[in-house]
């Protein structure tokens, strides 16, 4: 017999990702979450084996600042797998955005074996179709190179974001210079 949800049940969801920046997508998708859950976690994953853009905690604090308008929304950090974070949580569904049909195959995926290995239910939401095409790792390619991102990721995050690229040119440069030293 299928269990029905009471109407005074309470669902926390918990959106993770490293948000490394946080895309206009990405805000899309938390906003839609919050007419459907009644609390959300936004959860940034932060691999010390990862070579971020941005650290955990400036991820956090930009996240903070963008959606201090949502009263039921919470940003944390954590470290690990990503369900046992959400267990952690007492979560009962993990929210994962959808962009196109490779998401899909992928996303497929990785709730089945979420489901099977720690019950968590996953929920998609797709994204609205003029962020189809974004991802954190493509606007920071496109970053390095001099593109314009501007409209892809939130405009706070955007003034850190053109800081960050150009400090890590002069680190590059300045690397580089080392290097023809040595």
């Amino acid at each position: 017999m299928e269990q029905k949800m009471s109407p005074d049940k309470h669902v926390l969801a918990v959106y993770p990702g490293s948000f490394d920046p946080i895309t206009n997508g990405h805000l899309d998708v938390i906003r839609r979450s919050t007419k459907i859950f009644d609390q959300l976690i936004v959860a940034v994953g932060d691999n010390p084996s990862k070579d971020h853009l941005f650290t955990g905690t400036e991820r956090v604090e930009m996240i903070k600042n963008i959606v201090a308008d949502l009263t039921n929304v919470n940003v944390e950090c954590y470290t690990g797998l990503t369900v046992e974070y959400v267990k952690s949580r007492n979560a009962q569904v993990m929210v994962r955005g959808l962009r196109n049909l490779t998401d899909v195959q992928y996303e497929f995926q990785l709730a089945l074996i979420n489901r099977s290995v720690s019950g968590i239910e996953t929920v998609f939401i797709m994204t609205d179709e003029k962020y189809g095409f974004t991802s954190s790792n493509l606007i920071q390619e496109v970053g390095r190179f001099g593109g314009d991102v501007s409209g892809l990721i939130p405009d706070s995050v955007y003034q850190k974001f053109q800081q960050k690229i150009k400090n890590l040119k002069i680190k590059l440069k300045n690397d580089a210079h080392l290097d023809i030293i040595d």
